[in-house]
């Protein structure tokens, strides 16, 4: 049966990189739509909320774009992917721009790197910015194909700390470990960019599409 994934435009994000990262693991008869059009996006099978930048001007965006009630109904009620800053949205406040208050859906907060961090003597940069592992602490159907401790590509320099650790399924070290990714129910997010992770987000987003919630 073909199905209608919707990429949620808000005015940022790697829309290009992660529609056409979609449309390669998708079937030939699904309909991949980048769409800031709230009805297009709750009659969608699948949603996608991919993102990046500070998370002031990330939720300013989505409430110029009139989007807050539609993310938070999709992420609720259908299979649902946050990327990035898709995920951190997603919490209810972060340190960043001295403070910014989140969509509140997750209970929790976002942290940034400690400074002055070392490993083996080296300082680590911030924002963390390059490939690193991500340990599945947890089960989850997405996890299918990709093995542990398997690398994705990051760019942040905040992180999500759920008040419920129950919902992380995947961690990683970048001298604190953090977590990289949270699932709950059809939900499921990332800190890293899997459009950009090679065969491995690849295989993440193969199993998205065809994820039997």
């Amino acid at each position: 049966m073909s199905k209608t994934i919707a990429v949620i435009d808000y005015g940022m994000g790697n829309l290009r990189s992660v529609s056409k990262a979609i449309e390669h693991v998708a079937e030939a008869s699904d309909r991949v739509l980048v769409t800031d059009d709230p009805a297009l996006i709750l009659s969608a099978d699948r949603v996608v909320f991919p993102g990046q930048g500070a998370a002031r001007d990330c939720m300013a965006a989505i409430s110029d774009h009139h989007l807050n009630q539609a993310v938070l109904e999709a992420a609720r009620s259908k299979p649902f992917f946050g990327i990035c800053m898709g995920l951190q949205v997603l919490l209810q406040f972060s340190d960043e721009n001295r403070g910014t208050d989140l969509l509140g859906l997750i209970p929790g907060k976002v942290r940034r790197f400690p400074e002055q961090q070392a490993v083996n003597g080296q300082r680590l940069k911030i924002p963390q910015m390059g490939w690193n592992q991500v340990h599945q602490s947890r089960e989850h159907p997405l996890w299918q194909g990709i093995p542990q401790d398997a690398r994705f590509y990051f760019v942040h320099s905040y992180f999500v700390v759920p008040d419920d650790a129950g919902l992380v399924v995947g961690t990683t070290d970048y001298g604190v470990s953090f977590a990289s990714v949270i699932a709950y129910k059809n939900l499921f997010a990332t800190q890293f960019h899997p459009e950009k992770s090679a065969d491995h987000g690849l295989q993440l987003l193969r199993n998205f599409v065809h994820w039997d919630i």
